[in-house]
């Protein structure tokens, strides 16, 4: 009897926490479709911990179907029956997120006309799901660590300390070690939620579940419109399980229910499946880099370098050209290219010839050609002047010579420059012009 006892103990055990239930029936109990072998270590491993009380975060991409653990770990709890609440928290605004989870009291803060329980009071004694838990601000965060450490909090506008047994679920799509060295999430509070981590592979890495998922997803859709199931060729199937998915599940749900509602022919070829994948890069998000700051003056300084450079490299066959001219005394030997240059760059413009690092020999040139009579040029005299070859000055001064020539319009002078017109503008700004 005494044997016979124990074992009912155990079987009583087990049928409470479901330790036994295979893992096929867990699947079909929560519409989980596939048989990838990443996808059922993260179901067992949710099995096996579910009958305890520890933290659990569940990461992996938008889309692989996160919200699907924690429903498992509540039902197959000691808590299923006690209420289960999910929370997205990156829905929620930053300034009323510790209201909505801890509560407050009347007249903490405007608009607050009664005294209302937060959801770690309403589901006391159940299950809480944060979705999207890294984007909690870290004010909240505070907060967070000290319910996972020894369940307390304190409503919003209040002194007194409030307990409460609830579990906590966590997940996340960020990378959470980048986010704790960028100072956006407390490491001590990863560690708590991070007991028990529970990753959830990406669809390209589920390639034996992709077909599988979509012949579920067309026949729900094909029941729910009244229509027959379409169903794909070989071609197709190829296809489909060789695009990368950064949707994931939900791309992929998505794009059964197009085919489904849009196409006429029930049968998919390639050709017609391509139509409705995304190329890379098209309207999905992208990862952005960081670029610096100083990138954009670069840019500009590097501009400027190159135009005064050109200018200098003219000035210098100019002068070449001048020397010669003024030596010989034969306008002839004057090749004609050398007369275009002339015409085409020196019409009235300073020329600048370094003889020193303190003084700059200024010539301006009259340019006095005609075709018909003789070739002739007349020089002015030569002026010295002390003149600074900063950049700073040349950009302030090729700035108003832009704005001088368009008559003041910006964007014309922006264009004109080669920069933007908001750099323009912070130019303008920036010199007092």
């Amino acid at each position: 009897m005494f044997i016979l006892k124990i074992v009912h103990q155990q079987r009583s055990l087990e049928k409470e926490f479901n330790i036994m239930e295979p893992l096929q029936v867990i699947k079909q109990r929560f519409e989980i479709i596939g048989n990838d072998i990443h996808l059922n270590r993260a179901l067992e491993k949710a099995i096996r911990v579910a009958p305890t009380d520890i933290s659990v975060l569940v990461t992996g991409e938008s889309g692989v179907g996160k919200e699907s653990i924690p429903k498992i770990i509540h039902h197959l709890s000691h808590r299923k029956h006690a209420k289960y609440i999910a929370i997205n928290c990156g829905a929620i605004p930053e300034g009323t997120i510790d209201s909505e989870l801890f509560g407050h009291e009347k007249g903490s803060f405007t608009g607050a006309s009664t005294t209302r329980k937060g959801y770690f009071e309403v589901a006391d004694g159940g299950t809480i799901f944060l979705d999207e838990v890294g984007e909690l601000p870290l004010t909240t965060q505070v907060r967070l660590l000290r319910v996972l450490e020894n369940g307390e909090f304190i409503k919003v506008g209040s002194s007194q300390v409030q307990k409460t047994n609830i579990r906590i679920v966590a997940a996340t799509n960020l990378n959470m070690q980048h986010a704790i060295n960028n100072g956006k999430f407390r490491e001590d509070l990863y560690y708590r939620l991070s007991t028990i981590e529970i990753h959830l592979p990406p669809l390209r890495d589920r390639l034996g579940d992709i077909h599988l998922l979509f012949r579920k997803f067309a026949a729900d859709f094909a029941q729910k419109y009244k229509m027959p199931t379409v169903r794909l060729t070989e071609n197709a199937i190829k296809v489909l399980e060789n695009y990368n998915f950064p949707g994931n599940i939900r791309q992929l749900r998505n794009i059964a229910e197009q085919i489904s509602v849009v196409e006429e022919k029930r049968e998919i070829t390639a050709e017609k499946l391509l139509q409705y994948l995304p190329s890379k890069g098209s309207n999905l998000p992208s990862v952005i880099e960081h670029k610096n700051s100083n990138d954009n003056f670069a840019n500009e300084r590097d501009i400027m370098y190159k135009i005064l450079f050109d200018m200098r490299n003219d000035i210098n066959d100019l002068k070449k050209l001048t020397l010669d001219l003024m030596e010989s005394g034969d306008t002839n030997k004057v090749q004609e290219d050398n007369k275009n240059l002339i015409k085409k760059i020196y019409k009235e413009e300073p020329v600048f010839n370094q003889q020193d690092e303190n003084q700059v020999e200024v010539v301006r040139i009259n340019e006095r050609y005609d075709n018909d009579k003789d070739d002739s040029y007349e020089f002015a005299e030569t002026i010295d002047a002390d003149e600074s070859l900063s950049i700073q000055e040349k950009e302030i001064e090729l700035i108003k010579k832009s704005l001088e020539r368009n008559n003041g319009k910006r964007k014309l002078a922006s264009k004109e420059l080669g920069i933007s017109e908001r750099t323009l503008y912070r130019k303008i700004k920036q010199y007092n012009l």
